[in-house]
């Protein structure tokens, strides 16, 4: 009968079997990704790497696949290097991959489309984020090296162009491990600076690794959320880079960044000379027109002036004088008849009409018409007849009544 052994020593010598194999300790499987998962604590990618016709567990520890410059996904085709050997525990045969590659399509071109693909559904390359340039910038911001030949051509342009723009220069690395970092730290201090209108990252031509640094996730990020418009010109016509996508306007080269970034002196001066031309004319027009209004005005001055009016008020005055004088007579002659009239009834009615005739009219000392009953005796009275006056002196008398009775009056 066989020796009896535990589980755990089986699995142990298994592991160890397939440990001790040379052919399985540095191995290179082609297969293609299969139930992938990134565990989201330990960072380890687990899957399956499978062909048409058989399967195996996979496993990358996280100091592994850190190291990946792109993200294994499901369905892809890859290469992995790895050593095969089983997880004691659950008797799991399984290869530990320390390397993986993509099938086919470079790392560096899948971590480059992946990073593209990412950043566009997150919208950091729609058009309606990108802004227009200033037309004529003031001050103008450059990210690239202080040594290098893209910094000359820029100012050489610059200086042909446009030579009264201020250039402020934030010198970086363009590459090597330390650029990412340095060109972040330029675009933020530019903005916090806040004199730069616009913002250039210029690095001149160079291999695809050289310029892999611009394909940065971090530096994508800084310059979409500048607050200034920013200008990608990395390498040559034919090179493009993550920048080039985010960036609010990318250049071929810092030559042709540098030619849409400054205006030109000349055309600005024809511009100028132009606009001068159009607001003299405008404004001679609209001289005109004043003028013409003025006349129009003069003219109705002249013809609503006092000397005018007075004019017409008197011609039309004059027309109806005659008129005037006719109504005035007829009003005077009817005044005259109604004056007659009432002279004639107050001649009738005059006292001085009954004097004529004999009366007279007693006055007191005060020279006032005076009834009897106002007289009292011993008083002083004038009587005035028609051409005479008499002073008189009243006095009570008695008289006898038919009666019998005695009276007394003035």
């Amino acid at each position: 009968m066989a020796n009896v052994i535990t589980v755990s020593a089986l699995n142990r010598y298994v592991k160890s079997l397939l440990e001790e194999d040379g052919n399985l300790y540095d191995l290179a499987l082609r297969g293609e990704i299969a139930n992938f998962v990134r565990h989201y604590r330990s960072g380890h990618l687990y899957f399956t790497l499978r062909d048409e016709n058989a399967s195996v567990k996979a496993v990358m520890f996280r100091q592994n696949a850190q190291r990946l410059s792109f993200t294994p996904r499901e369905g892809m085709r890859v290469v992995v290097r790895c050593r095969v050997s089983l997880y004691e525990r659950d008797g799991a045969f399984q290869v530990y991959v320390t390397d993986l590659f993509p099938d086919g399509v470079g790392s560096v071109q899948m971590a480059f489309d992946q990073l593209k693909e990412k950043l566009a559904k997150e919208g950091l390359f729609l058009q309606e984020h990108k802004r227009p340039l200033p037309k004529v910038p003031a001050c103008v911001g450059i990210v690239t090296s202080r040594t290098g030949a893209a910094l000359q051509d820029v100012l050489n342009v610059a200086g042909r162009r446009w030579p009264l723009g201020r250039i402020l220069l934030a010198p970086v690395n363009v590459q090597g491990e330390q650029a990412v970092d340095s060109m972040v730290a330029a675009l933020a201090a530019l903005a916090r600076d806040g004199r730069p209108d616009v913002i250039l990252i210029a690095r001149g031509g160079g291999s695809r690794e050289d310029l892999w640094v611009f394909n940065s996730e971090k530096l994508a990020r800084a310059a979409y959320a500048s607050p200034v418009p920013v200008v990608s010109a990395v390498g040559h016509e034919i090179d493009y880079t993550i920048l080039d996508f985010v960036a609010d306007l990318r250049a071929p080269t810092p030559s042709a960044a540098a030619e849409l970034i400054f205006p030109d002196v000349r055309e600005l001066e024809r511009e100028i000379y132009i606009f001068s031309k159009n607001i003299q004319a405008i404004m001679q027009n609209r001289l005109e027109i004043c003028y013409n209004e003025l006349n129009t005005a003069r003219q109705l001055c002249q013809q609503l002036s006092a000397e005018r009016l007075c004019d017409a008020r008197k011609a039309r005055l004059d027309a109806v004088k005659p008129e005037l004088k006719q109504v005035a007579q007829r009003v005077l002659e009817a005044r005259v008849r109604q004056l007659g009239a009432a002279a004639a009834l107050a001649d009738g009615l005059s006292p001085y009409r009954v004097l004529a005739r004999g009366y007279a009219m007693v006055e007191n000392d005060a020279g006032r018409l005076a009834r009897v009953e106002e007289l009292k005796p011993g008083q002083r009275i004038r009587l005035k007849g028609h051409e005479r006056y008499a002073a008189c002196l009243v006095e009570r008398i008695e008289q006898e009544g038919t009666n019998g009775e005695k009276s007394q009056e003035l």
